[in-house]
């Protein structure tokens, strides 16, 4: 007998809902059925677009037995109170990254699911992508020999296109600025592909976007193998692009979004395209979420991943604050 659509909840109506509830509609395997935002015209849209009920309450939506889960993309701040309650009225919770602003926060949260023995997902799509799929399948498989560095950039232009009021912009909603906001993504694929981050150092600046978040961020990670890697994000660039590269001892491997993926092996002299299918990364987390809470295999990332992740760039914000080189385990035991 199939299984039926695991039914949820949309919480939190910008524009990140728009593009998990779109994936939503792209699987069988979930159907939304209610949404809430505290904005009535806001919800009353979202439930049109997507044929769900608008709730008049989160506590409606808590109260309803029907309602499994809960796609959460509310600001990070309430992230801890909003997924404490669904955790508490036994619901699963997949939750967009970053897991919360603070690690405490995001402990609280993990703890808050394990608890209540509910499945906690977070969106960290971008390592799903079919070209750093393939590379840490050569990775694993020993074909790039000893790692030793990497190298990534995460940038978009947002000069002109920011709202200053959006919590995403502002030090408060989001502290920090890009790095937490975009550079995470990748700060995620280097410790999928190079292994555990155990210290950074890391410098800040806002040179473009007015308001008062930093626009610019570099970062240089430690891994726990020795090897280095360095990650620049911005929303001060000219255009929106991303690059990967990650080096080995008898391979290296060259991603950027315009010229996809090549791979050079040790006693060759030049680098070989390797085809990639593009896939949908938004729907693969979303299923999996789903097949958890119906009693499969854990997230991928789940709340222990996502708040070691938060550390990482708890880390890299701290080191630039103080500059000092910063393990990760301190932003563990303190942040």
């Amino acid at each position: 007998m199939a299984t039926k659509p695991l039914r949820v909840a949309c919480l939190g109506m910008g524009w990140w809902s728009d593009v998990l509830a779109d994936a939503i509609k792209r699987t069988d395997k979930i159907e939304i059925v209610s949404c809430y935002t505290r904005s009535p015209d806001k919800r009353e849209a979202f439930a049109k677009k997507y044929g769900c009920k608008a709730a008049a309450s989160y506590q409606d939506v808590l109260n309803d037995k029907s309602i499994e889960a809960i796609v959460n993309t509310t600001p990070n701040n309430a992230h801890l109170e909003t997924t404490r309650a669904a955790a508490e009225a036994g619901k699963h919770t997949f939750l967009d990254k970053p897991i919360a602003n603070s690690v405490s926060e995001g402990r609280a949260i993990a703890d808050a699911c394990r608890k209540a023995a509910v499945v906690l997902a977070l969106g960290y799509q971008r390592r799903r992508e079919s070209h750093f799929r393939y590379v840490k399948k050569q990775i694993d498989s020993g074909a790039f020999g000893k790692l030793v560095n990497a190298e990534a950039n995460i940038s978009r232009d947002r000069l002109g296109k920011i709202d200053l009021s959006s919590w995403r912009y502002q030090a408060q909603g989001m502290p920090g600025g890009v790095m937490p906001q975009i550079g995470i993504h990748y700060s995620d694929v280097l410790e999928y592909l190079m292994g555990p981050i155990v210290a950074v150092s890391g410098r800040l600046a806002q040179l473009v976007l007015p308001g008062d978040n930093p626009d610019v961020a570099s970062l240089v990670l430690e891994h726990q193998n020795g090897a280095l890697s360095t990650l620049n994000a911005s929303y001060a660039s000219a255009s929106e692009y991303y690059l990967l590269n990650v080096y080995g001892k008898e391979a290296s491997a060259y991603y950027d979004m315009h010229n996809g993926l090549r791979l050079l092996k040790r006693g060759t002299d030049k680098a070989t395209h390797v085809p990639c299918d593009k896939n949908d990364v938004f729907v693969e987390e979303l299923e999996e979420f789903a097949a958890a809470a119906r009693g499969g295999a854990k997230p991928e990332m789940d709340g222990d991943s996502g708040t070691t992740s938060l550390a990482v760039l708890r880390a890299g914000i701290l080191s630039a604050r103080e500059g000092r080189r910063v393990e990760v385990a301190e932003v563990m035991k303190n942040d």
